[in-house]
Protein backbone atom coordinates (compact mmCIF):
# COMPACT_ATOMS: atom_id res chain seq x y z
CA UNK A 1 0.00 0.00 0.00
CA UNK A 2 1.37 3.68 -1.09
CA UNK A 3 1.81 6.52 1.38
CA UNK A 4 -1.12 7.76 -0.79
CA UNK A 5 -3.23 4.91 -0.17
CA UNK A 6 -2.32 4.62 3.31
CA UNK A 7 -3.58 8.35 4.15
CA UNK A 8 -6.33 8.09 2.30
CA UNK A 9 -7.70 5.02 4.15
CA UNK A 10 -6.97 6.25 7.44
CA UNK A 11 -9.17 9.54 6.78
CA UNK A 12 -12.40 7.42 5.57
CA UNK A 13 -11.88 5.85 8.80
CA UNK A 14 -11.90 8.87 10.63
CA UNK A 15 -14.63 9.54 8.88
CA UNK A 16 -16.95 6.04 9.49
CA UNK A 17 -15.75 6.77 13.28
CA UNK A 18 -17.13 10.45 13.84
CA UNK A 19 -20.12 10.85 16.15
CA UNK A 20 -23.64 11.70 14.66
CA UNK A 21 -23.63 15.13 16.47
CA UNK A 22 -26.37 17.59 15.11
CA UNK A 23 -25.45 21.13 13.55
CA UNK A 24 -28.10 23.86 13.58
CA UNK A 25 -30.57 23.08 11.18
CA UNK A 26 -30.64 19.24 11.89
CA UNK A 27 -33.66 16.81 12.14
CA UNK A 28 -33.68 13.93 14.11
CA UNK A 29 -35.95 10.96 13.86
CA UNK A 30 -36.25 8.83 16.69
CA UNK A 31 -39.05 5.40 16.28
CA UNK A 32 -39.56 4.18 20.33
CA UNK A 33 -41.26 1.43 21.99
CA UNK A 34 -43.08 3.59 25.19
CA UNK A 35 -44.22 2.24 28.15
CA UNK A 36 -47.05 4.89 29.71
CA UNK A 37 -46.89 4.26 33.46
CA UNK A 38 -49.59 6.94 35.44
CA UNK A 39 -48.51 7.62 38.74
CA UNK A 40 -52.35 8.38 39.32
CA UNK A 41 -55.10 9.25 41.83
CA UNK A 42 -58.56 10.65 42.23
CA UNK A 43 -61.25 12.12 43.98
CA UNK A 44 -64.44 10.66 45.18
CA UNK A 45 -67.30 9.93 42.45
CA UNK A 46 -69.90 12.47 42.91
CA UNK A 47 -72.68 12.11 43.63
CA UNK A 48 -73.34 8.64 43.66
CA UNK A 49 -70.34 7.19 45.04
CA UNK A 50 -68.41 9.93 46.94
CA UNK A 51 -66.31 7.40 49.29
CA UNK A 52 -65.13 5.20 45.81
CA UNK A 53 -62.35 5.75 43.89
CA UNK A 54 -60.61 4.99 39.85
CA UNK A 55 -57.71 3.52 38.81
CA UNK A 56 -56.15 4.18 35.45
CA UNK A 57 -53.91 1.34 34.30
CA UNK A 58 -50.48 1.54 31.83
CA UNK A 59 -50.19 0.45 28.03
CA UNK A 60 -47.18 -0.11 25.91
CA UNK A 61 -47.38 1.25 22.09
CA UNK A 62 -45.00 2.33 19.94
CA UNK A 63 -44.04 6.16 19.17
CA UNK A 64 -42.67 8.61 16.94
CA UNK A 65 -41.02 11.83 17.00
CA UNK A 66 -38.85 14.87 15.77
CA UNK A 67 -36.86 17.05 16.87
CA UNK A 68 -35.19 20.44 15.03
CA UNK A 69 -32.26 21.32 16.16
CA UNK A 70 -32.30 25.74 16.19
CA UNK A 71 -28.51 25.62 17.25
CA UNK A 72 -26.21 23.07 17.77
CA UNK A 73 -27.05 22.19 21.61
CA UNK A 74 -30.78 23.28 21.75
CA UNK A 75 -33.02 21.02 19.97
CA UNK A 76 -37.21 21.49 20.00
CA UNK A 77 -39.27 17.98 20.02
CA UNK A 78 -42.29 17.10 19.18
CA UNK A 79 -43.47 13.25 19.89
CA UNK A 80 -46.78 11.61 18.43
CA UNK A 81 -48.18 8.60 19.67
CA UNK A 82 -51.39 7.20 21.02
CA UNK A 83 -51.84 4.79 24.16
CA UNK A 84 -55.59 2.69 25.33
CA UNK A 85 -56.30 3.01 29.21
CA UNK A 86 -58.52 1.07 31.14
CA UNK A 87 -60.03 2.73 34.35
CA UNK A 88 -60.89 0.22 36.85
CA UNK A 89 -62.92 0.73 40.32
CA UNK A 90 -61.40 1.02 43.58
CA UNK A 91 -62.48 0.90 47.26
CA UNK A 92 -66.17 0.09 47.02
CA UNK A 93 -66.22 -0.29 43.11
CA UNK A 94 -63.07 -2.52 43.14
CA UNK A 95 -65.39 -5.74 42.63
CA UNK A 96 -67.00 -4.22 39.07
CA UNK A 97 -63.28 -4.45 37.88
CA UNK A 98 -62.74 -2.20 34.88
CA UNK A 99 -65.51 0.42 34.71
CA UNK A 100 -64.42 2.06 30.88
CA UNK A 101 -61.30 2.36 28.73
CA UNK A 102 -60.58 5.02 26.80
CA UNK A 103 -58.08 6.25 23.99
CA UNK A 104 -55.42 8.96 24.67
CA UNK A 105 -53.76 10.82 22.30
CA UNK A 106 -50.94 13.60 24.24
CA UNK A 107 -48.73 15.60 21.69
CA UNK A 108 -46.05 17.00 23.43
CA UNK A 109 -43.29 19.81 22.85
CA UNK A 110 -40.54 19.91 24.62
CA UNK A 111 -37.45 22.36 24.32
CA UNK A 112 -33.97 20.70 24.77
CA UNK A 113 -30.77 21.18 25.97
CA UNK A 114 -27.92 18.31 24.09
CA UNK A 115 -24.82 18.95 26.51
CA UNK A 116 -22.12 17.29 24.13
CA UNK A 117 -23.64 17.54 20.78
CA UNK A 118 -19.88 16.39 19.54
CA UNK A 119 -19.62 12.99 21.85
CA UNK A 120 -20.56 9.79 20.78
CA UNK A 121 -23.09 9.68 23.55
CA UNK A 122 -25.16 12.39 24.12
CA UNK A 123 -27.50 12.72 27.45
CA UNK A 124 -30.40 16.01 27.02
CA UNK A 125 -32.63 17.33 29.58
CA UNK A 126 -36.18 19.10 28.26
CA UNK A 127 -38.79 20.67 29.48
CA UNK A 128 -42.07 22.12 27.52
CA UNK A 129 -46.42 21.68 26.83
CA UNK A 130 -48.07 18.56 26.97
CA UNK A 131 -52.01 18.30 24.83
CA UNK A 132 -54.08 15.46 25.58
CA UNK A 133 -57.53 14.33 23.79
CA UNK A 134 -59.29 11.19 24.69
CA UNK A 135 -61.62 9.75 22.28
CA UNK A 136 -63.71 6.08 21.60
CA UNK A 137 -64.26 6.20 25.26
CA UNK A 138 -66.71 3.52 26.47
CA UNK A 139 -68.51 2.10 29.31
CA UNK A 140 -67.36 -1.36 30.73
CA UNK A 141 -70.31 -4.08 30.62
CA UNK A 142 -69.31 -4.67 34.51
CA UNK A 143 -70.54 -0.51 34.93
CA UNK A 144 -73.59 -0.59 32.56
CA UNK A 145 -74.94 -3.85 34.60
CA UNK A 146 -74.47 -1.81 38.12
CA UNK A 147 -75.94 1.43 37.12
CA UNK A 148 -77.29 1.42 33.72
CA UNK A 149 -76.56 2.38 30.66
CA UNK A 150 -73.59 5.13 30.91
CA UNK A 151 -71.68 7.67 28.87
CA UNK A 152 -68.21 8.28 29.45
CA UNK A 153 -66.70 11.12 28.67
CA UNK A 154 -63.22 13.07 29.52
CA UNK A 155 -62.29 16.66 29.06
CA UNK A 156 -58.98 17.14 27.64
CA UNK A 157 -55.95 18.32 29.61
CA UNK A 158 -52.80 20.87 29.08
CA UNK A 159 -50.00 20.16 31.69
CA UNK A 160 -46.05 20.72 32.16
CA UNK A 161 -43.73 17.69 30.49
CA UNK A 162 -40.39 16.99 32.05
CA UNK A 163 -37.92 14.98 29.90
CA UNK A 164 -34.15 13.20 30.23
CA UNK A 165 -32.80 11.40 27.60
CA UNK A 166 -29.69 9.72 25.88
CA UNK A 167 -28.61 9.30 22.30
CA UNK A 168 -26.11 6.64 21.78
CA UNK A 169 -24.36 6.36 18.15
CA UNK A 170 -24.06 3.36 16.80
CA UNK A 171 -23.10 4.46 12.82
CA UNK A 172 -22.81 8.80 11.71
CA UNK A 173 -26.48 8.40 11.19
CA UNK A 174 -27.91 6.12 13.32
CA UNK A 175 -28.00 5.95 17.26
CA UNK A 176 -29.34 4.64 19.99
CA UNK A 177 -32.01 6.21 22.33
CA UNK A 178 -33.45 5.73 25.57
CA UNK A 179 -36.03 8.41 27.00
CA UNK A 180 -38.32 9.57 29.89
CA UNK A 181 -40.81 11.96 30.30
CA UNK A 182 -43.15 13.09 33.24
CA UNK A 183 -46.47 15.00 32.31
CA UNK A 184 -48.46 16.44 34.14
CA UNK A 185 -51.96 15.09 32.94
CA UNK A 186 -55.56 15.99 34.83
CA UNK A 187 -59.21 15.04 33.54
CA UNK A 188 -62.56 15.14 34.59
CA UNK A 189 -64.85 12.21 33.61
CA UNK A 190 -68.46 12.73 33.28
CA UNK A 191 -70.27 9.54 33.26
CA UNK A 192 -73.93 10.07 32.04
CA UNK A 193 -76.65 7.49 33.63
CA UNK A 194 -79.91 8.45 32.51
CA UNK A 195 -80.79 11.81 33.78
CA UNK A 196 -77.96 11.65 36.49
CA UNK A 197 -74.07 12.56 35.53
CA UNK A 198 -71.42 11.72 38.19
CA UNK A 199 -68.34 13.26 38.21
CA UNK A 200 -64.74 12.57 38.94
CA UNK A 201 -61.86 14.63 38.56
CA UNK A 202 -58.37 12.38 38.01
CA UNK A 203 -54.46 12.97 37.87
CA UNK A 204 -53.09 10.48 35.96
CA UNK A 205 -49.61 12.31 35.70
CA UNK A 206 -48.00 9.44 33.54
CA UNK A 207 -44.34 8.58 33.62
CA UNK A 208 -43.45 7.48 29.83
CA UNK A 209 -40.59 5.61 29.41
CA UNK A 210 -39.07 5.16 25.98
CA UNK A 211 -36.02 2.67 23.91
CA UNK A 212 -36.02 2.68 20.73
CA UNK A 213 -33.38 4.03 17.68
CA UNK A 214 -33.42 7.33 15.70
CA UNK A 215 -31.46 8.67 12.80
CA UNK A 216 -29.77 12.06 11.85
CA UNK A 217 -30.86 14.30 8.58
Amino acid sequence: MTMKHALCAALLGLAAAAPAHAEAGDWLVRARAIWVSPTESSSGIEPAFPNDRVGVGGDVMPELDFTYFVTRNVGVELILGTTKHNVTGRRGLAGLGELADTWVLPPTLTAQYHFVPDGKVRPYVGVGVNYTTFYNEDASKSLNAAIGKTRVSLKDSWGLALQAGVDIDLTQKVFFNLDVKYIDMDTTAKLRTGNMINKVDVSIDPIVAGIGLGMRF
